[in-house]
């Protein structure tokens, strides 16, 4: 099994859902991009909140906490898509991606172009907040533009039932459900929630 962790925005909790389904699925991490935060990166996070996991080098790591494309441009890096490829592993692998679809890694590739490359399926981090419906709506429409596969819709929080019911009626019917309990990020309360964790179908 090979999952790619996106997102409807920023500062929506991929790497903790990223962390669940890692202790979950007992699966390799990789973060192909890093933009700043080297300090403590998401890597590090993954491998402080779940067991024993391995967690495969980023392709680029990157000082400025910003947009892909401005942190490369600030160390006169280009990100070339031909860079990236699958770490090998006999394991599943949980892939967690920078912000949304449509970041940008350079000023003509994005963020849907590497999980095209990847050719794996997705899973769409989304959390409640005024608008994101809309956010949620295109990210779902995009993915189906471009024939991406929406293995998993991760509602992470509460939802109101108006929300939930608008967001999982414009899914496909294949599409399954993760719903994750708003938690503080530390290992214990990751193991816990995936030990607990319910997948669903509409």
């Amino acid at each position: 099994m090979k999952l790619f962790i996106t997102g409807i925005g920023t500062e929506i909790g991929k790497t903790v859902c990223s962390a669940i389904l890692v202790q979950h699925f007992k699966a390799d991490y990789w973060k192909p991009v890093q933009s700043g935060d080297l300090h403590y990166t998401d890597s590090k996070k993954i491998e402080d909140w779940t067991d024993n996991t391995i967690c495969h080098p980023e392709r680029y790591r990157l000082q400025l906490a910003a947009s892909p494309h401005q942190s490369a441009r600030a160390e006169n890096i280009d990100i070339n898509l031909d860079e990236f490829q699958l770490p090998e592993t006999q394991n599943a692998l949980i892939v967690e991606g920078a912000g949304g679809l449509m970041v940008p890694l350079s000023d003509h590739s994005f963020m849907i172009d590497l999980i095209e490359k990847l050719r794996i399926p997705t899973a769409l981090v989304v959390r409640n907040y005024l608008g994101c419906i809309n956010h949620t709506l295109l990210s779902v429409m995009v993915l189906q533009q471009r024939k991406i596969k929406l293995e998993y819709l991760i509602l992470n929080g509460e939802f109101p039932e108006d929300t939930e019911r608008v967001i999982c009626s414009f899914i496909e019917k294949d599409t399954k459900i993760i719903r994750i309990p708003e938690i503080s990020p530390d290992k214990e309360n990751i193991t816990t929630t995936a030990k607990q964790l319910t997948i669903t179908k509409l």
